[in-house]
């Protein structure tokens, strides 16, 4: 596997469509990851703009409650609690858990899914429930829709970590 400088996985530019999803996935998943290094406490607690809560350490809980969402509730049709439709970006963050158990619970999650999603066909589905099926159209949504839906909403937060993380120490363009 190829792999940018700062080690994350390079997408392959010939795969197939499961091999480029799922390694666009884990690229961005490494981004987020990439974006927090080097990082005390303070500064991956150090929120961007009034009124916002975001912080990188709360992207990271997020991302991790996301995957919890989309894999475990609904792909696999677990009972694990829906993402507050208004939550913050403080959501679920203890002031005695820093970026080691954030991360820790957040590769637990993308290693959970990496398990559910195995033996899947990228046409097989998950079920919404009725009110979120409302804004899709459909309660029911392919595994393949679950993949893109992760990375546009992974680049979407990597975004964000870039901006957060400029104004934490400068660093840019990674």
């Amino acid at each position: 596997m190829t792999t940018t400088p700062d080690g994350r996985p390079v997408p392959p530019p010939l795969a197939g469509e499961r091999e480029a999803l799922e390694s666009w996935l884990d690229f961005q998943r490494a981004t987020l990851e990439l974006k927090c290094r080097g990082l005390d406490d303070e500064q991956l607690r150090r929120t961007s703009v009034s009124p916002s809560t975001m912080s990188l350490l709360g992207l990271v809980r997020h991302m991790a409650i996301v995957e919890r969402n989309w894999f475990q509730r609904v792909f696999a049709g677990r009972t694990v609690p829906e993402v507050p439709e208004h939550a913050g970006f403080d959501v679920g963050l203890d002031p005695e858990q820093g970026l080691d158990e954030a991360l820790a619970a957040w590769r637990a999650e993308v290693a959970l899914g990496r398990e559910l999603i195995a033996g899947a066909s990228l046409d097989d589905v998950g079920r919404l429930s009725p009110e979120e099926g409302k804004w899709l159209g459909s309660e029911e949504v392919a595994l393949r829709w679950i993949l893109l839906h992760l990375i546009e909403e992974y680049a979407r937060h990597n975004g964000h970590a870039d901006l957060l993380r400029e104004a934490v120490d400068g660093t840019t363009g990674f």
